[in-house]
């Protein structure tokens, strides 16, 4: 991976966004985190996660709600322009204030990424098996270039490809089959933490639902913590655990992942969830429903809660008055001045 720098500011309070931690300290902590570019441009918004070991949590957002900008600052993998403030704490270390070369221990053995764009994410000039026991040569003195490249064949077996692409180029497979290359990479050196930028963009139905279950699998059998990201709520749904709703670059709602998706909170969460069809669901035989508009531009915000000029429910206080996270019943929590009231008509809620 690229090094990067990031700026570390002062030590955040404690947010309110998040339960009280209980018994063993998380797999990865994310409080209070802040990133910047150029000094004025607020991509993500003091956001809060919590992962444990073996937890599946699902990121949801239309594009530019700050997704992706946030997987990669867990990792410190922006540029150099984006100033990040706040803790990312992985198993109890603040990734932010980590030497360099602390970082390069981290990334990829104590937690991997899975990019969204695979072609620009391997290198073109070099065979695909070599690109995949770099890491595993690169984490472990003790493994022989023989030894990994072995490792290579399975991991690429693994994800249902055959050993021998290990040979190819990554221009000589397909866009599904690259992504598959991103995976098996990620899975190289047992991780403790897989960040899955949209892992099955690339890949038709049935090879992603493959692909989904082997990562279902994975956090199974080795008590990994997953991070996947998608625009597919119904896929983070049936994948993870929970669930966390972003727009405008902070969590407006999270909770257990079924129920945020079939009973929102948030306006925009209710929205998102109106623009999958339901398959099978005899009380959702309408079409999808779309949101009119579009997420705020960063460098100009609306004032108030950033949703409220999209907003179907909104109250005149809305344009002025921002809203934090609160209890919405259970493990439940969304950013909404209404989130305790009766759904509205532009909520489709499922059994």
């Amino acid at each position: 991976m690229t090094a990067t720098t990031a700026t570390t500011g002062p030590e955040p309070s404690a947010s309110p966004g998040l339960p009280e931690p209980v018994g063993d300290p998380p797999l990865l902590e994310v409080r209070n985190l802040t990133v910047t570019y150029g000094g004025t441009v607020p991509a993500v918004r003091g956001v809060d996660l919590r992962v444990e070991a073996g937890q599946k949590l699902g990121i949801a957002g239309e594009s530019g709600c700050g997704k992706s900008t946030l997987a990669l600052a867990l990792l410190r993998l922006l540029p150099a322009t984006a100033k990040l403030t706040g803790e990312i704490l992985l198993d109890g270390e603040d990734v932010l204030t980590m030497k360099w070369g602390r970082l390069r221990a981290v990334r990829w053995a104590g937690a991997s990424i899975v990019f969204q764009g695979a072609m620009h994410s391997l290198n073109a000039v070099h065979r695909v098996g070599d690109q995949i026991a770099e890491p595993i040569l690169l984490h472990s003195t003790r493994t022989t270039p023989a030894a990994a490249r072995k490792r290579a064949g399975e991991l690429l077996e693994q994800v249902g490809l055959p050993a021998a692409r290990a040979r190819a180029y990554p221009h000589e497979l397909s866009g599904g089959q690259r992504q598959r290359v991103m995976i098996a990479m990620a899975l190289a050196c047992d991780p403790r933490l897989i960040i899955a930028d949209e892992p099955t963009t690339a890949l038709d139905v049935m090879i992603q639902a493959q692909i989904l279950r082997l990562i279902e699998q994975l956090v199974a059998d080795q008590d990994v913590g997953l991070i996947m990201i998608s625009h597919d709520l119904a896929v983070l749904a049936d994948t993870c655990d929970r669930l966390s709703v972003m727009y405008a670059g902070r969590v407006v709602e999270e909770g257990p992942a079924r129920q945020v998706y079939a009973e929102a909170r948030h306006p925009y969460g209710r929205a998102l969830s109106a623009a999958f069809p339901r398959i099978g669901d005899p009380a959702s035989r309408r079409a999808p429903r779309g949101l009119p508009g579009d997420p705020p531009d960063p460098a100009a915000l609306p004032g108030g809660c950033t949703f409220h000029p999209r907003c179907p429910v909104a109250l005149d206080s809305c344009a002025t008055e921002d809203q934090e996270l609160r209890e919405a019943g259970g493990e439940r929590r969304a950013a909404c001045v209404l989130v305790n009231a009766p759904a509205a008509d532009d909520s489709r809620s499922t059994s």
